[in-house]
């Protein structure tokens, strides 16, 4: 059957330079390959999701930033907070860690209860 296409996938490959510098590379069904600073793929939300981390990745972002940006990202896309999120660390020398749901869930809170903050704090209009 001519003209069926057939399934494609786009991935995110993380780790790092032979300089130790972080690296982010984006493959798509094309096979086009591309290198990022920071990247979102799939889903309704992608372009904004995109905007939201070029505006607030920044060079030197330590991996405690680095995890909060994108557990912030996904929670714009992703329902029931930390259940339904998996977050994978990659470090230098080809270490990885899969990070638990607690400390996961923990990030969560800290973010919900910032923006809670910020929604209470706002002056009311006149």
């Amino acid at each position: 059957r001519g003209g069926v296409r057939p399934f494609g996938i786009a991935t995110l490959l993380a780790g790092f330079s032979e300089e130790g510098q972080p690296v982010l590379y984006q493959t798509d069904p094309a096979g086009t390959h591309s290198e990022w600073k920071a990247q979102v793929i799939g889903g309704r939300n992608a372009k904004s999701l995109r905007e939201f981390l070029e505006k607030n990745w920044e060079e030197g972002l330590e991996e405690e930033k680095a995890v909060r940006m994108g557990v912030q990202a996904l929670l714009e896309v992703v329902d029931s907070g930390a259940k339904n999120m998996e977050i994978c660390v990659v470090r230098p020398g080809g270490g990885k860690a899969i990070m638990d749901e607690k400390d996961v869930d923990a990030i969560v809170k800290e973010i919900e209860a910032e923006a809670e903050e910020g929604k209470t704090s706002k002056p009311a209009e006149e």
